[in-house]
């Protein structure tokens, strides 16, 4: 049998990842099938027996590695949230001085939204956070980190503005962005992509206005 670790993240996961590689084999094969009937179902329509059987693996394989569809879905999550941090160091890498922040942000928006088309399940992975407690936290574990990044880039953009300040302005925009993103998914493409050029727009463009409202 395959070693097995339990999988670092928010409390209540509760899966296993396998070590060795037949076993880990099957885990990506199931997380694999888990996309596939979300896309197709929905988080809220496909079971566990789905995954039993499209996969053919069993019950006891399948209750080894995930004792829920939460889990399941949490890792899909993680991983998904994995990528559009790297998308944002990627996007926030060149914020240099104060004319960066708003073509920065921008550039977070569409790769967001960019996400979100590639990979359509990324919608319903984002919907099935809403409606559970443990994945509501891992959201939130991911907002902050997004954050946090933003926050790095501010730093280096404004040293001298206090940081409680910019640890404010950092999660009312990641959040802001990530609203409104989640709005344009829902909404047919062309009327989308006008809402989110609008919302860019609205996107800050004077360093020297915000740190002002900031500080005071």
């Amino acid at each position: 049998m395959a070693k097995e670790t339990e999988a670092a993240g928010p409390q209540g996961l509760g899966r296993l990842v396998p070590t060795q590689k037949r076993s880990r084999e099957r885990f990506e094969r199931i997380l694999a099938c888990a996309a596939e009937l979300m896309s197709e179902k929905g988080s809220e329509a496909f079971r566990m027996s789905d995954i039993v059987e499209r996969t053919g693996i069993a019950f006891g394989s399948l209750y080894q590695y995930f004792p829920d569809k939460t889990a399941i879905i949490g890792t899909l999550a993680e991983r998904h949230n994995a990528i559009g941090r790297d998308c944002v160091r990627r996007d926030l890498s060149a914020a240099k001085m104060a004319r960066d922040l708003h073509p920065a942000l921008c550039r977070i928006t569409d790769s967001y939204y960019e996400m979100f088309l590639a990979e359509p399940v990324v919608r319903d992975i984002w919907q099935a956070t809403q409606a559970d407690r443990v994945l509501q936290k891992l959201d939130a574990e991911d907002m902050a980190l997004l954050s946090g990044l933003l926050l790095d880039a501010l730093r280096r953009i404004a040293p001298d503005t206090p940081q409680t300040a910019l640890a404010a302005f950092a999660q009312l925009v990641m959040t802001l962005i990530a609203a409104a993103v989640r709005h344009a998914i829902t909404q047919p493409p062309r009327e989308a992509r006008r809402l989110l050029t609008l919302f860019k727009r609205m996107l800050p463009k004077n360093l020297a206005a915000i740190e002002r409202d900031l500080t005071t």
